[in-house]
């Protein structure tokens, strides 16, 4: 043979033996530890009976208890502002200043006029009188015959239209009254008082819309006033969780603002419908601010229990495990060294906890690995899980 056919056969062997080793370990290294039999490394945690909650988390906003806009009644020129945001304000108390010279012109008028009505009736007092009385003289004087019928007629005539006259000057005066009040009113208006009925007697201006000099309409609003003491949290609830949501129930309010605290409030109104674009209720709870920490338009979360389980048997939420489209375990025996496969039904989930319902489950768990083994597999315990398990054996027992 020549040098070239050697190195063919050569390499023809070569690859024949490659592929006979191939074929003859690589099913060995393709199957899991599942499929070969051997004993699995796990890690393990004991089965433990604690209290679980199961809590609905919610965000929403703060809104004010109270809040309600501040403007004058009558158009004038805003002469003077006397608070400003932040500024905290009582009932009644004046807030901004109109230029009030027109309408203290009008309250002189109308007491000038008031003033000349009221000289009227005087006049017309003296008149009447005298009529009255050539009346009286004209009757006894046609009863001695001493006066014709007409010249009595004309006394009374005389007399009537006095006294109508009268009525006239006292009906001026009535008249010129209520317009000096109607003119002191708008004079009032010039005064803008904040004022409200119930809720706390202390509030806050929460904005300012103008500045002095403005020239304003009627109802142009100038500031907002807000009642702070009690916040109201708005928060919108799924259809699931709306059944589960009432009145009176608890809540626990935290916010970014204060990352440490917590607030607690109390589920007030529920809206008795859910809007259709988004199929969710809106929610609102109370929220005590005595101190005045939490302000109005704040992010807040809001967790609302649904349910609490005293004496609960939990495990960690990573030992759950899915068979044959049930929720699972492993229960591992640290004498036999083997994990038994326990179907569970789940009950609350509360964080990296999960609560089973059904069976009756104690011992170890394992909670690393359970993805890799079947029921009654074997397995390996990282060695200080060898050392502990006896005495958690023992206190689970006790337990």
């Amino acid at each position: 043979m020549n040098r070239t056919t050697i190195t063919v056969i050569i390499l023809i062997g070569i690859v024949i033996i490659g592929w006979q080793m191939y074929a003859g370990i690589s099913p060995s290294t393709k199957e899991s530890p599942r499929e070969r039999g051997v004993s699995v490394a796990v890690d393990i945690t004991p089965i433990s009976t604690t209290v679980i909650r199961e809590v609905g988390v919610f965000t929403g906003t703060l809104l004010p208890e109270s809040q309600f806009i501040i403007a004058p009644k009558i158009t004038g020129r805003l002469a003077k502002m006397l608070v400003d945001i932040g500024d905290n304000i009582k009932q009644g108390q004046v807030i901004a200043l109109l230029d009030d010279d027109e309408f203290v012109q009008q309250v002189d008028q109308a007491k000038a006029e008031l003033d000349v009505a009221r000289a009227n009736i005087e006049e017309n007092r003296s008149a009447l009188n005298l009529a009255e009385r050539e009346f009286e003289r004209s009757k006894a004087l046609r009863e001695k015959k001493i006066v014709s019928e007409s010249e009595l007629d004309a006394s009374e005539a005389h007399y009537m239209a006095m006294l109508a006259k009268q009525k006239v000057a006292q009906a001026q005066v009535a008249q010129k009254e209520a317009e000096l009040k109607s003119a002191q009113v708008r004079l009032g208006y010039t005064r803008i008082t904040a004022s409200w009925e119930k809720g706390n007697s202390s509030r806050f201006v929460g904005e300012r819309f103008v500045d002095e000099g403005t020239m304003l309409a009627a109802n142009t609003p100038i500031a907002s006033i807000i009642d702070i003491s009690h916040l109201r949290a708005v928060i919108h609830v799924i259809e699931r969780d709306y059944p589960r949501v009432a009145t009176g129930q608890q809540a626990v309010v935290s916010t970014d603002a204060y990352p440490d605290r917590t607030f607690s409030g109390i589920i007030a109104r529920i809206a008795p419908l859910l809007k259709e674009a988004s199929r969710q209720a809106r929610v609102e709870i109370d929220i005590p601010n005595p101190e005045n920490l939490l302000k109005p338009g704040m992010f807040v979360r809001v967790e609302i229990e649904f349910a609490r389980h005293a004496d609960a048997t939990v495990v960690p939420f990573n030992a759950l495990t899915r068979h044959n489209g049930q929720w699972g375990i492993f229960v591992a025996d640290t004498e036999t060294m083997r994990a038994k496969l326990v179907p569970v039904k789940v009950g609350i989930v509360s964080g990296d906890m999960a609560e089973i319902l059904e069976p009756a489950v104690s011992g170890l768990v394992v909670t690393i690995g359970q993805h890799l083994l079947e029921d009654n597999a074997a397995i390996i315990l990282p060695e200080e899980k060898k050392e502990d398990t006896p005495e958690q054996n023992n206190n689970l027992q006790q337990e």
